[in-house]
């Protein structure tokens, strides 16, 4: 098979696409033939060698794939050979095939084609996990999502939206202020000439992709008994937190990844996913924002657009 191997960490031409061996599924795994994986930010600090997979995981690039599966393990019920289905990855995506755990498969969700279900798995788990069952998001809470217009924001948003919260989000444009606006959020912030603190606050559920750099204003627009979930780091990895804030406020601070946890915490998300989300995927409440689809063999040209920032929602990757 091909697939995207890193030699070098360095800029999106590290990527390449080249001839590698196929995967071996072992118990409790099915093979897939990959017809679709997504870009997140995640493989591009791998491609620069900041995010090295889990031990044990592929060394190709790729957190989530749709496609057919093409074989079983021993172990795995519940699935057979030829189902359409997406999976949650540790790594491995961007390549023609890939081994995945019984128990981060999603079936595609009815409406929604085999290649666009490769929007799904990763941005359904991480927003799922983190503002629902960690943030514990109820109807009627006021919700902020940094980074409105990436493809966790986009998904926040609507998720957010459908289960009755009142939705905020910064951007970085007019324009993606027009689609977050469209996608449910009821006020977007322009990051780069307002203040998201004095906009908007109280805020009950945060959840941050910056990590250092906003640790002060977020605990700061935090409400009473608010909740701030970190889920990246793209702006430093060490910051000063007021721990008086937070004893005053009676708030939390949640910092948390999903690659790395291990395969029971990701079968039980993966589980309530299906159980939560997916209902609101097939009646058209929540659906996947798809900027553009690309060749896999232009997984460089994807990188460059995923960090220019100029797209909304998520980019995809086709065998």
């Amino acid at each position: 098979m091909r697939a995207i191997v890193i030699n070098e960490p360095g800029g999106p031409d590290a990527l390449q696409w080249t001839e590698v061996d196929d995967p071996i599924p072992g118990p409790d795994e099915v093979l897939l033939d990959v017809a679709a994986t997504a870009v997140n930010r995640a493989d591009v600090m791998q491609r620069q060698g900041h995010y090295p997979p889990p031990p044990g995981a592929s060394p190709y690039p790729g957190l989530e794939a749709s496609g057919r599966i093409a074989a079983l393990g021993d172990g795995v019920t519940g699935w057979k050979v030829g189902d359409e289905v997406c999976a949650l990855l540790s790594g491995g995506g961007y390549a023609q095939r890939v081994a995945v755990p019984a128990g981060q498969l999603l079936p595609v969700p009815h409406g929604v084609s085999l290649v666009d279900a490769a929007a799904l798995p990763e941005v359904a788990c991480t927003v799922w996990s983190n503002v629902f069952m960690i943030g514990q998001l109820r109807a009627g809470e006021t919700f902020l999502v940094h980074g409105g217009g990436s493809g966790i924001g986009t998904m926040a948003i609507q998720l957010a939206h459908a289960r009755g919260a009142r939705v905020l989000c910064t951007v970085g444009s007019e324009e993606k202020a027009a689609r977050c606006r469209e996608l449910g959020a009821d006020v977007a912030i322009n990051y780069r000439e307002e203040d998201f603190v004095e906009i908007a606050k109280p805020v009950d559920v945060i959840l941050d992709n910056m990590g250092a750099k906003y640790l002060p204003r977020n605990v700061k627009a935090l409400a009473v008994g608010g909740r701030l979930v970190v889920i990246g780091l793209q702006g430093g990895a060490r910051g000063e937190l007021d721990l008086g804030a937070l004893l005053r406020k009676r708030a939390a601070v949640h910092a948390t990844g999903l690659r790395a946890r291990p395969l029971d915490e990701k079968a039980s998300i993966v589980a309530s996913v299906r159980e939560n989300v997916w209902p609101l995927i097939e009646s058209g409440d929540v659906r996947p924002i798809i900027d553009r689809r690309l060749p896999m063999s232009e997984a460089a040209q994807a990188h460059r657009v995923m960090e220019g920032s100029g797209h909304v929602g998520k980019i995809l990757l086709e065998d």
